[in-house]
């Protein structure tokens, strides 16, 4: 029996993203995983524990910077990346915008698991956008799902800057998926269907 390899090797996609190919060769086995990573990891950001603080498009309060609206931004990436990337059950965090995907990407997951294919536009958005501002954990909280990968803050100035910027990227993000998923006011099916999807195997 051969040797079991692994290989990884960057390469550019359609999207304009990077993306890793992770290949595993095992006599005649070969194991094809593809995951997508944030384009901002590389960028120049402050951060909140060790998530960027990155600009996004909102008219919602919060503490993150304002970013261009002409331009793209880590919720418009995660929207992009969801369905790719909710299949896998492994992913190697490349840097700080990796976790503001991964966190983005898991409460994608629990906004289509509070919906339904019969839930009206309206109902949803008014369902999702309590759910965005409802009690949700922050790391170092016990039901936090991704304390081993996320730092705690280290004190209440840094509790405070977490909450406001998940809370402003939650409802920013509810507002743009609603508007994604939703064709002739019926969410599309190629969505839902992935509404059952744990990426990492977690939930928020």
């Amino acid at each position: 029996m051969l040797p079991t390899c692994l290989r990884t090797v960057s390469v550019e996609t359609g999207m304009d993203l990077k993306a890793d190919i992770k290949f595993t060769v095992t006599g005649q086995l070969w194991r094809f995983d593809l995951a997508y990573h944030s384009q901002y990891n590389e960028g120049d950001y402050q951060s909140v524990g060790n998530m960027f603080l990155l600009p996004i498009k909102t008219k919602f309060r919060g503490n993150a910077p304002f970013a261009d609206p002409n331009s793209e931004d880590i919720i418009d990436e995660a929207l992009d990346l969801f369905r790719a990337n909710c299949l896998f059950r492994n992913f190697e965090i490349k840097g700080n915008a990796d976790r503001v995907l991964i966190y983005l990407i898991l409460f994608i997951s629990q906004c289509l698991g509070s919906i339904n294919k019969l839930t009206p536009q309206g109902e949803a958005l008014k369902t999702l956008n309590t759910l965005a501002v409802s009690n949700f954990a922050i790391p170092s909280d016990p039901a936090f799902p991704l304390n081993a990968m996320y730092q705690a803050p280290t004190d209440k100035f840094q509790i405070e800057q977490m909450k406001q910027y998940m809370q402003q990227l939650r409802q920013e993000l509810v507002v743009r998926l609603v508007d994604r998923i939703y064709i002739d006011g019926h969410p599309s099916k190629w969505w839902m269907c992935f509404s059952k999807r744990k990426f990492m195997n977690l939930s928020l």
